[in-house]
């Protein structure tokens, strides 16, 4: 297992220095740094990497759009240019953002999927938020005008990335986003029931409240499975037997991880290698955060922290990704400091972001570390890096890209 991942020989907490006192020439100086110096740094090379990240995947193609996904193409770098305006307030980076929307719009009309991070959802939700922060009605309009066009076939799976649950992720973000009951109430529960009713019908043969079956699997993690899928219900209003569901389901899943304290990638599995966002306890962490805020259940609590224990241990992996890399597992200590208050946690999240900051693009270069089959999207390479630092300018208002709301 150690193959895919750094052992973190890194001290459990490091007290911090003043900016006299802990002088850069190391790595645990860099740790001792005060954080609005480290998040400074942070920050700027955030903005360094966007620039990259935009020159790579906008700058020559020609501003045309093969891959308009937020996963691993344009939309992906439409997103960091909007939390770049979010943390500059640079309105340079909302018109590249807006740009790259409208091209992806054009690129994604005839496309039949239809979830936030690999669909057409993705396009027009994020459209409309950014139409909003531009003032322009017209626009705004336009892409929720066609967001509401958006056919859901009965055939579609249940999961994040392609399936309901992605779908339901964008009608959440925008009514947060855009204004509450931009989805009406009617549409959301028209999704919900589908979602319960296919997650009860599975179950009917199992221990678990709700199950779900992607590509001949009964997945757990967030990107294909059960956390993903609970993370979502859980940003809807559901009924008193649905939350029981929810609660339920994620009790299942505590009750059956591996000694380790890790989780399985899908039902029956016994192969505890994987320590990833999209499969495992990273995004399990974060399900297992986002159910102690809604319900606040002690039980929930305590299962957050013991999986961000699994993610502290062997969460350095050899990947730099948001999806499957250091930069997503950096957010589960994001949430617990959220969640908890806990000044260890924001520790633990800046010794991430400081070992990508000191070792991530030298390890890419030597080859020990993977930096994606598409390096600068925003799901694998170093996009989600970059969003990862400017995310760490304010630490709790942080949020997993497409994932936590």
């Amino acid at each position: 297992m150690a193959d895919r991942y750094f052992a973190n020989d890194m001290p459990e907490f490091v007290e911090e220095a003043s900016a006299d006192e802990a002088k850069v020439g190391s790595f645990s100086k860099l740790l001792s740094l005060p954080y609005p110096t480290l998040s400074g740094m942070l920050r700027s090379s955030g903005l360094d990497l966007k620039q990259t990240v935009v020159m790579q995947t906008w700058g020559v193609s020609g501003k045309r759009v093969e891959d308009y996904t937020m996963y691993a193409g344009a939309l992906g770098t439409a997103w960091l240019a909007f939390k770049a305006y979010q943390v500059t307030n640079n309105h340079t980076d909302l018109k590249l953002c807006s740009d790259i929307v409208k091209a992806c719009d054009i690129a994604s009309r005839d496309s039949g999927y239809v979830s936030f991070i690999c669909g057409r959802a993705g396009v027009c939700a994020l459209g409309a938020v950014v139409a909003k922060h531009a003032g322009d009605e017209m626009l705004l309009g336009h892409y929720l005008s066609k967001f509401k066009e958006i056919k859901l076939s009965s055939n579609l799976p249940n999961e994040l990335l392609y399936g309901r649950a992605g779908y339901l992720w964008a009608c959440s973000f925008l009514n947060k986003n855009v204004g509450n009951g931009t989805i009406s109430t009617t549409r959301i529960r028209s999704v919900v029931d589908e979602i319960i009713k296919d997650g009860r019908q599975l179950a009917k043969k199992g221990r678990s409240s709700l199950m779900y079956e992607w590509h001949g699997k009964k997945y757990w993690g967030a990107a294909h499975g059960l956390a993903g899928i609970m993370y979502v219900l859980m940003t809807v209003q559901l009924k008193r037997e649905e939350v029981e569901d929810v609660k339920g389901t994620l009790r299942y899943m505590i009750k059956n991880r591996f000694p380790s304290g890790n989780f399985l990638s899908s039902e029956g599995s016994e192969s505890d290698r994987l320590v990833h966002w999209c499969h495992g306890a990273p995004g399990v962490a974060l399900t297992l955060v986002r159910a102690a805020e809604v319900f606040g259940d002690e039980e929930f609590v305590q299962a957050a922290i013991d999986a961000g224990e699994v993610v502290w241990r062997r969460g350095l992996l050899k990947r730099v990704g948001l999806c499957h890399g250091i930069s997503g597992n950096t957010y589960v200590f994001l949430s617990l400091y959220r969640l908890t208050g806990k000044v260890e946690y924001l520790y633990r999240a800046k010794a991430f972001a400081c070992f990508l900051y000191d070792k991530g693009l030298k390890l890419i270069s030597e080859g020990r570390m993977h930096g994606g089959d598409r390096p600068y999207s925003l799901f694998e390479g170093v996009g989600g890096m970059a969003h990862l630092f400017l995310d760490m300018t304010e630490p709790s208002e942080a949020r997993f890209p497409g994932y936590e709301l």
